[in-house]
């Protein structure tokens, strides 16, 4: 394949004018309702109506009648076009394998010029292969972001790029089959992308973020046997994560002042793993990279390798992984949950699912290798999959697994076993149920303890006042005894008295009586006799 260097900054800016200019303006059909029209191209006869019986019989034609929201969908066919897309509209083959768009060597296959488009279930082949020549091309219009397109499950070969983003942002781009292109999927100057679940093989580019694209997710992807699995120039804020990078000459490539792009949880095994001309971050929460060549060791046995990784003299992975990253989709009560592993061995037939009598949640897998050495897992669980703690079985034996970390929403662990072994992870529902009611138990009884300590506090509060009330009674008592005693004496006193009082008045009433008679017997009284005479007494 021929080799097309990048042309410089302005060149490309002028160029992407030139591109901008070419977008003309196209008829827009007025209709009542947003339907599906449809397309196969063995409709040669007519008439065509875009309805399941007289579909039409291209893509183009489908278009010029379309609005905003309608469903295009293209029977099983191959239809030889450029197919330039400006309405918001949903383009859905029929097979990704024999519903094809060939452009005959011209051009964009598929251009988008629109936000809000999803094209699906294609093979896109045979653009031009003039530079930017792409299989699906993303561009915007008047300088305006192409926003929430989904281009997804297509078989792309045979261009000079694959699929393109240019000035686009919040597109996704999925599950494609890229092959034999001068590069796979590029993005330029577009931000906030993802780009997951693709298989990018035999292209001199697998993976390209070229000018100011930043804050794009690279992750989940197979880049085998490309020139180069993944390039980023003059971008940065990027993640590039649990990617699958083998067999390219080399593995990633960073280069013209990248700063700040995070590389973690990614497989290296090429020719030459990685080459940076700047700072990046190789690691992210204690879990780096899998290096072929790496020759640590890992002596405290967590899966993770003892010391650095050494990619060059401003770059180095703090945690290299001992085995390969894996990253596995479980689909539970419609969430979706991942559960990871790093492993020495390969792992195959992994599983999910429930016991029909127990209710138990089980994990299980198959262990493999093609030597007979010990072979180690480090595996991370999401709590809401399953709740801890685990049963852990290899080959139907118990083992009791290194437990690395817990949190609330994750807890990871680490084992060994022989090679070619079954692994079971199970988490006991009626055991987890008994510890959530021990839970709930121990919460009750530590509510009662809180109460009882608090009543116990309140007692000790009241005994207290009923010993200070006890004191001042006894004071109280003490004084109202001496006032009893000093009352006592007071009556008898007071009695004493009365009986002086008494006796004195007795005295003076009889010293009285007696004076009085006294008197009374020497003083006679005058009386008048009956012959008129006076008689008195006697004197003394």
């Amino acid at each position: 394949m021929i080799k097309l260097n990048k042309p410089p900054l302005a060149s490309f800016t002028i160029l992407c004018l030139l591109f901008i200019s070419l977008i003309t303006e196209c008829r827009i059909s007025v209709k009542a309702e947003l339907t599906t029209l449809y397309v196969d191209d063995d409709n040669i006869t007519g008439p065509w109506d875009g309805t399941k019986e007289h579909p039409y019989q291209n893509i183009t034609n489908a278009l010029e009648h379309s609005i905003d929201g309608d469903t295009i969908f293209v029977r099983a066919g191959t239809y030889y076009e450029n197919v330039m897309i400006n309405k918001s509209i949903s383009l859905l083959g029929e097979d990704r394998y024999s519903t094809i768009v060939d452009s005959n060597k011209i051009g964009n296959v598929i251009y988008i010029a629109t936000n809000n488009v999803s094209v699906e279930n294609f093979t896109i082949k045979e653009s031009g292969l003039q530079l930017y020549d792409s299989g699906i091309f993303v561009g915007s219009s008047s300088g305006n972001n192409i926003s929430n397109n989904i281009i997804t499950n297509n078989v792309i070969t045979s261009n000079y790029e694959g699929i393109s983003l240019y000035f686009s942002s919040n597109n996704v781009v999925y599950g494609n089959e890229i092959t034999s292109n001068y590069e796979g999927i590029s993005l330029y100057f577009s931000s906030r992308n993802v780009v997951y679940g693709n298989e990018i093989t035999s292209n001199d580019q697998g993976i390209s973020l070229y000018y100011f694209s930043s804050h794009n997710v690279v992750y989940g992807n197979e880049i085998t046997s490309n020139d180069q699995g993944i390039s980023l120039y003059f971008s940065s804020h990027n993640v590039v994560y649990g990617n699958e990078i083998t067999s390219n000459y080399e593995g990633i490539h960073l280069a013209f002042h990248n700063s700040n792009n995070t590389v973690y949880c990614n497989n290296f095994n090429n020719i030459y793993q990685a080459w940076s001309d700047s700072k990046s971050i190789w690691d992210y929460r204690g879990e780096g990279n899998y290096w072929s060549n790496y020759t640590g060791q890992d002596l405290n046995g967590d899966g993770i390798g003892d010391n650095p990784h050494v990619i060059d003299v401003n770059n180095q992975d703090n945690y290299p992984l001992m085995g390969i990253f894996s990253d596995f989709n479980i689909s539970f009560e419609r969430e979706t949950y991942h559960v990871t592993t790093i492993c020495n061995s390969t792992i195959s037939d992994f599983n999910f699912k429930i016991g029909t009598e127990t209710g138990n949640k089980i994990i299980s897998f198959n262990a493999i290798s093609d030597d007979n050495s010990v072979g180690f897992c480090r595996i991370t669980i999401p709590t809401e999959l399953l709740m801890y703690p685990y049963i852990v079985l290899i080959n139907s034996n118990w083992v009791t697994p290194t437990l690395l970390e817990i949190s609330n929403t994750t807890v990871r662990l680490y084992f060994t076993y022989l090679n070619n072994s079954t692994i079971t992870i199970i988490s006991p529902e009626a055991y987890n149920e008994l510890m959530d009611r021990y839970l709930k138990l121990q919460i009750d009884l530590l509510n009662l303890s809180s109460t009882y300590y608090a009543l116990l506090n309140n007692y000790s509060i009241v005994l207290g006042n009923y010993s200070q009330l006890q004191e001042s009674y006894n004071e109280l008592n003490s004084s109202l005894q001496e006032h009893l005693l000093d009352y006592s004496e007071q009556i008898q006193n007071i009695r004493s008295l009365m009986y002086i009082t008494a006796a004195i008045t007795a005295i003076f009433i009889i010293t009285a009586i007696y004076l009085s008679k006294r008197t009374h017997a020497n003083v006679r009284p005058k009386t008048t006799l009956s012959e008129g005479k006076e008689q008195t007494s006697p004197s003394y």
